[in-house]
């Protein structure tokens, strides 16, 4: 007798007292392994050998499939830009765009950019020799570090006036706060200069992070061995409107500036926010005179409206006696003479009374800073000194606001101290010791001689302010003259390998073959002042160094400058330009274009035009970014990354792209350089008639 089934499991019944039951073996399931194993092994043997085949055809496919992806991507990419701005393209690069459609594209130059396409950039489209180039920009990296560069006093830039980020950029502004934390005690040798911070450190940034690199790395360059290569000399394929490109430039930089920092000081492109120095809306009054040169109608006349209905200089801020000299009231001042528009005026003259303060000082010698609200005025909180440069390059806007106002009293305080400045012992055959003293009025750090930071636009404006007059004051022209020669006889230099004309500097009679790029302000100067009938050996000078601004771009693998380099003197087979590594960072700066013009005006030569071209070319190429803005770039050396700086400085609007458009105008009478002469923000003041003899 058998006995009777046992069953592997205990039915289980509950209650509760809403009669709701529960039967464990209701709910009972089989496993799935239980399942698999009541599977013959004939059925167990087919179903491995199917997902075998399915997992071999999935990993031979991939490749295929991911490829298939990315192209239907790209071609989406290039409808979306076709449908979207092939109306504002030029005809030329129209006709690039239709052969992309149908027809085969000759082969294409890899371009030194990063993978992110801007229809903005087509318009002002280069070509490489090898092929034509489609410019594709950079995405904004992932990570990026924002450090203070300002061209003011370090009081401002650590506490400053007004918020320095906007609300959405939290992790900014918390690397920001590490890295102020990191330099606070480095700050107080700070002192404000002709565009630069200049710290014991050269104002440079560290190199980028690996996950950095990671973030924005482009493709590389397509021929990175020949750095002399990578930025063609002329473009044979496809010939673009240089005007245009650079109105296009200027209208992808205002776009930045419109969308994410209106009415503040400065762009921050890549976070899309912005920075505050002064609060008196910088960019914007810098961009003023270049609007209307450039014909920009409809930017111009918003640019107006916000000076009319928002610009006040009734606030409790202190401000940089020079920078906003040079940036607002020269500004205003420009926009003034070239539309007629009293308001520009009234508000120049505004600005000017606030500005007087700073000249109430023991020896009279201006303060560095002064507040425009309460009226007074301090030197910087580490020092009693002032750079020559500040108190030696605020005359020519002085001195015209007293032209148009009839008010002596603004044209006597810069006066008096070119007077003093001209008297002082400490120079050496006519070249100026950096700093000078606000209580006693005497040169101060004497026996260091540059034409760069802190002193290159006294030299500047000694030839400008002679000219402005109408070539009576003969101090201004003496001390001028004298200066060249000690240049000449102390500064200059020429590199081993190639013989590269260069201005060094000199310390306690020692030569350090170093060149800040401020110092390529210096041939459009020479040029300038030969123009006006001295020495032609000046013009002889400022053709080599022409050459030699020039190629502190070519030998560049991004084909921008560093902001300091320093000329091998050895007779040997290296490189002329050495870069050091703190000393590789471009900040838009204006100096090499601005010469450029003035050596094209004076000679025509066309190779003038072209090395200008080149620079706006590799400007789109590695510091424009996508929805609006260039940047600033740590490393010039690395066309893989860059290394953006998310800022783009007043002066890229104010000087760089309104140098460029002048330069490639053909119509000489456009700012005629016989009755016009340029600040040193490349802000237009008419030069006086001259007085009866």
């Amino acid at each position: 007798m058998y006995p009777p089934n046992r069953k592997d499991f205990i039915s289980l019944t509950l209650s509760d007292p809403h009669n709701n039951t529960y039967n464990n073996a209701k709910h009972r399931r089989q496993s799935c392994w239980r399942k698999w194993k009541q599977l013959s092994r004939l059925q167990r043997s087919l179903v491995l050998f199917l997902l075998a085949l399915l997992l071999i055809f999935g990993l031979l496919s991939y490749p295929s499939i991911t490829e298939q992806w990315r192209g239907a991507s790209d071609r989406e990419d290039w409808l979306e830009l076709n449908d979207r701005d092939m109306k504002d393209l030029p005809p030329d690069v129209k006709s690039i765009l239709d052969q992309a459609e149908g027809k085969a594209l000759p082969p294409v130059a890899e371009p030194h950019v990063l993978p992110a396409v801007d229809p903005d950039a087509v318009a002002g489209a280069v070509v490489e020799p090898r092929g034509p180039i489609i410019p594709i920009l950079p995405k904004p990296p992932i990570k990026n570090k924002n450090f203070p560069n300002k061209r003011g006093p370090p009081s401002l830039h650590k506490d400053g006036n007004i918020s320095d980020t906007v609300g959405g950029e939290k992790e900014v502004q918390e690397v920001v706060r590490e890295e102020e934390g990191e330099e606070e005690d480095k700050e107080k040798k700070v002192v404000s200069w002709r565009g630069a911070i200049i710290e014991a450190d050269q104002a440079t940034e560290p190199p980028p992070s690996a996950s950095e690199r990671e973030a924005a790395a482009p493709p590389a360059p397509a021929d990175p061995a020949d750095p002399a290569d990578t930025v063609p000399s002329e473009v044979p394929t496809v010939a673009v409107d240089r005007l245009q490109a650079v109105c296009d430039a200027f209208r992808h930089a205002w776009k930045g500036y419109k969308d994410y920092a209106w009415g503040h000081d400065e762009l921050k492109p890549i976070s899309r926010s912005f920075g505050e120095w002064f609060g008196l809306g910088l960019t914007l009054i810098d961009s003023l005179d270049t609007m209307w040169i450039l014909g920009l109608k409809e930017e111009f006349a918003e640019a107006k409206d916000w000076v009319e209905k928002e610009l006040s200089f009734d606030k409790n801020v202190d401000v940089n006696l020079f920078e906003t000299t040079i940036r607002v009231l020269g500004g205003l001042l420009s926009t003034y003479h070239l539309t007629g528009d009293q308001l520009f005026l009234d508000k120049a003259k505004d600005l000017g009374s606030r500005l007087m303060p700073a000249f109430k000082t023991p020896s009279k010698i201006p303060f560095s800073d002064v507040n425009i609200g309460k009226g007074t005025a301090h030197p910087p909180r580490w020092t009693s000194d002032s750079t020559l440069a500040e108190v030696t390059s605020i005359q020519l806007e002085f001195r015209e606001l007293s032209r148009l106002t009839q008010d002596p009293q603004y044209q006597e305080v810069v006066n008096e101290v070119m007077k003093l400045v001209h008297k002082l012992p400490g120079k050496q055959d006519g070249l100026v010791p950096m700093f000078i003293n606000t209580n006693s009025g005497q040169f101060t750090h004497k026996g260091v001689f540059t034409l760069g930071a802190r002193a290159d636009s006294y030299y500047e404006y000694l030839l400008k302010q002679w000219i402005q007059g109408g070539k009576t004051e003969e101090d201004l022209l003496q001390d001028y003259l004298q200066a060249v020669e000690g240049v000449k006889k102390h500064l200059v230099r020429q590199s081993g390998p190639s013989k590269l004309t260069f201005v060094g500097e000199l310390s306690h009679s020692r030569f350090n073959p170093k060149m800040d790029h401020l110092v390529c302000f210096l041939p459009g100067t020479l040029a300038l002042g030969a123009h006006n009938g001295l020495p032609e050996d000046h013009m002889d000078l400022a053709v080599q160094l022409m050459e030699t601004c020039h190629q502190m771009y070519r030998q560049m693998e991004t084909g921008l400058s560093p902001e300091i380099v320093h000329f091998n003197m050895q007779a040997s087979e290296g490189q002329d330009v050495v870069v050091k590594p703190a000393d590789r960072h471009n900040l838009l700066r204006p100096e090499t274009v601005e010469s450029l013009f003035y050596m094209y005006r004076f000679t025509k030569d066309p190779k003038y035009r072209d090395w200008g071209w080149e620079i706006l070319h590799s400007f789109n190429n590695y510091t424009k970014v996508p929805g609006g803005g260039y940047t600033s770039i740590n490393n010039v050396r690395d066309p893989v990354n860059p290394g953006p700086r998310d800022k783009m400085e007043s002066f890229f609007l104010g000087e760089t792209l309104k140098y460029l458009y002048l330069l490639f105008s053909d119509d000489a009478e456009l700012l005629s350089l016989d009755k016009y002469i340029f600040n040193t923000e490349a802000h237009v003041l008419p030069i006086w008639p001259s007085p009866p003899k």
